[in-house]
């Protein structure tokens, strides 16, 4: 009889609410504890007390788990920049992107910090993570085209707010950081601007 009712349990809990965010939980926990490449995705369904078919329909495999955020960070971005007013200067469009995924980002510092450790242990990760910095680059000058700053100024504007992010970013996620991810976007943009201006 109570062999039944733990089937049915662990049956039950294929059906609850947020499915996606258990799997991606059981997968840092598991990249972190096993490594990525010793993982399987069969190992991550049953701690998220899910089924492999469960996570095919919500990642298209087991790397996507790390990356599935990308399109919807891009949004972001280029909505902010859309967003500022007409007169903002390039860099200054740049910096209200930034913000808002700071503001984003900020909320989930221990899962970042779990996503940082498992991508910088794996070569193949690694590039794939400087792939999608270079498509949020190339997303934020199209966004700042479409504003109508020309060339090499919105190719110049994302590429340096794409590197005060990631240098943010890193800093966020060290241990011992107990700042705000917004507030470290605001401290690199102005070692930036004071680099560029010379001081």
């Amino acid at each position: 009889m109570s062999a039944a009712v733990i089937g049915y349990d662990q049956a039950m809990g294929r059906w609850e609410p947020n499915a996606r965010g258990r799997l991606e939980q059981a997968a840092l926990e598991l990249y972190v504890e096993r490594g990525f490449e010793q993982t399987t995705v069969a190992e991550i369904a049953q701690r998220a007390g899910l089924t492999e078919r469960t996570f095919f329909r919500h990642f298209a495999d087991k790397r996507e788990v790390l990356f599935q955020g990308a399109a919807s960070l891009q949004e972001l971005l280029v909505n902010a920049v859309a967003g500022t007013p007409a007169s903002s200067a390039p860099i200054d469009a740049i910096a209200a992107a930034l913000a808002a995924a700071g503001a984003v980002l900020g909320e989930r510092r221990e899962s970042a910090r779990q996503r940082q450790t498992v991508i910088a242990a794996n070569p193949e990760l690694r590039e794939r993570e400087l792939i999608k910095l270079a498509s949020l680059a190339t997303a934020l000058a199209n966004a700042l085209r479409a504003r109508g700053v020309r060339d090499p100024t919105a190719g110049l504007a994302a590429e340096a707010g794409i590197a005060v992010f990631k240098i943010a970013f890193e800093r966020w996620v060290e241990e011992s950081n107990q700042r705000d991810l917004p507030l470290l976007m605001r401290e690199s943009l102005d070692e930036l601007r004071a680099v560029t201006a010379g001081g």
